[in-house]
């Protein structure tokens, strides 16, 4: 969502800064139980079928809703924002049931009980530090795009079990990182946005997309990194 380019004049604020704050986590909110919903319901359902057979058309179309609401929200309508990402969140519980065939429940619960502790205390820390968080946004893509390349690598060629266990705890930090780094930029939009009440109900959407996403792969390290210690007390 490119917020620098967009004119909003001198109005006065038409949202409050707590009302923005929380609309987002609760878009956020909405989200996750939609997401979890989702791939508790397709994989204990025939849908996981429809799911092993559309796997990667369904991946393509998460990328294209992110890709668009990150690109277009601003021309967006309200309500086609919020499908845009109610739709992303339930093409993602699709694509997540997986980790429901996987892992056993207690893991997953375990996991999500952690990534709401890890999440919490990196979005508090968002929140509340004074110290400007924004030189750790090029950073972070970087980080973000050497693990992208690492997973490539690993996929074609295999990690061993240590090798892993750093990738996850390294993809680990770096969405704790994000986490706080998305969260102080919330205030940002929320300054430039607030004027405009249309706009400012986007950019909650929006926010809460950027804050899902944080979350999400919070989870998945987590649930992998749970999985492995398991798997390694087993053998």
């Amino acid at each position: 969502m490119d917020y620098n380019n967009y004119d909003r004049g001198y109005a006065e604020p038409s949202m409050s800064a707590s009302d923005y704050m929380t609309r987002t986590y609760r878009w956020m909110a909405g989200g996750l139980l939609v997401t979890f919903a989702m791939a508790y319901i397709t994989a204990t359902t025939p849908l996981i079928y429809l799911v092993d057979s559309l796997y990667f058309l369904l991946t393509i179309a998460e990328l294209a809703l992110v890709f668009m609401l990150s690109a277009r929200v601003q021309r967006m309508s309200i309500d086609g924002a919020r499908a845009a990402f109610f739709g992303y969140a339930i093409l993602n519980g699709m694509v997540l049931s997986y980790y429901f065939l996987l892992f056993s429940v207690g893991t997953l619960v375990m996991a999500f009980l952690a990534t709401a502790v890890y999440f919490g205390l990196m979005a508090v820390y968002g929140t509340t530090t004074h110290k400007d968080l924004t030189g750790w946004g090029p950073r972070l893509m970087m980080a973000l795009m050497a693990m992208i390349v690492t997973s490539l690598v690993g996929a074609l060629f295999g990690f061993g079990f240590g090798a892993s266990v750093l990738y996850c705890g390294i993809g680990l930090v770096v969405f704790m990182l994000l986490t706080a780094y998305d969260t102080q930029k919330l205030r940002q939009i929320y300054a430039y946005y607030a004027g405009d009440a249309e706009m400012a109900e986007k950019a909650s959407i929006y926010g809460a997309l950027t804050l899902y996403l944080d979350f999400i792969n919070i989870f998945l390290y987590v649930v992998r990194l749970l999985g492995m210690n398991s798997r390694s007390r087993n053998n």
